[in-house]
């Protein structure tokens, strides 16, 4: 292991935490001067709840995956496991290949969990939310929270990613799912060339609808392109976009409170929004 990815995962948390807190003050302050939509729940009481559950996830895999993803890549590399780690490919093609093919597996992921029932329940928790801003990014299950880092670390071993690789993937998802939840006025000159690349908040807020072929739409995180490959992008204009009611129909008694987010994975209910 080179003196740079040594330094790297020294001070991972650290940077991470960074880029996050920046992100997240910046699209805050911009939702709060320009914002999208109207909120329809305090923000105080929404933010209170929201953030409560990220603290709680946060505890819970400190606890539980005292190995976080960036660490799995460091031991995949020590012991030779995974495509990447037994091939002698320069880091300026391994990067941007592993970054790229994490997001289409995230992608994937995504989209899984919309479609399989059980999984479905963690994460309509994250659809629940009748509001959208920047702390609906950190809105999940803690189940959901610790089965998507299982399914990280196999990905990262499958794949033999460099550890340089997912510092950089997981401050990239982190940021992106940051800005496309925010709850930001993007005019249409500003989003559709961005929407060429990355996911935009007025192409994500398609995927928050209360319309199951909408909210079955729209699937990536970071870059736009999975959704047009593999036939899961849904286009709104702004008029059609603001016209969108956000949150699941099924679910919107107390949608906000951390103990109706962590009890309703165990609600019967059926997927129809």
């Amino acid at each position: 292991m080179n003196a740079l990815d040594q330094w790297l995962i020294q001070h991972e948390s650290s940077l991470r935490l960074a880029v996050f807190l920046f992100v997240f003050c910046s699209m805050a302050l911009w939702e709060t001067l320009q914002p999208a939509r109207a909120a329809h729940t305090p923000k105080r009481v929404r933010w209170l709840n929201n953030i409560g559950l990220l603290v709680i996830n946060s505890f819970a895999l400190r606890l539980l995956f005292p190995l976080a993803a960036v660490g799995f890549a460091q031991f995949a590399q020590q012991h030779k496991l995974g495509l990447l780690n037994n091939y002698a490919i320069p880091l300026t093609i391994a990067l941007p290949c592993s970054v790229v093919l994490l997001d289409l597996c995230i992608y994937w992921q995504h989209r899984t969990f919309h479609h399989v029932p059980l999984l479905w329940r963690l994460h309509r928790v994250h659809h629940m939310d009748t509001d959208m801003d920047v702390t609906t990014a950190a809105r999940f299950h803690t189940f959901e929270i610790m089965l998507s880092m299982a399914i990280k670390w196999l990905i990262i071993i499958a794949l033999g990613a460099p550890v340089i690789a997912v510092i950089v993937f997981e401050a990239l998802l982190n940021a992106s799912a940051t800005f496309n939840h925010a709850n930001i006025r993007l005019p249409a000159k500003w989003d559709i060339p961005l929407r060429l690349l990355v996911v935009t908040p007025n192409m994500h807020r398609v995927h928050h609808s209360n319309v199951q072929t909408q909210t079955d739409s729209n699937f990536g995180f970071f870059l736009s392109l999975w959704d047009k490959l593999f036939n899961t992008y849904h286009y709104a204009n702004a008029s059609q976009e603001q016209a969108i009611q956000i949150g699941l129909t099924s679910f919107r008694q107390h949608p906000w409170r951390i103990t109706t987010m962590l009890a309703n994975p165990f609600r019967a209910a059926p997927k129809t929004k």
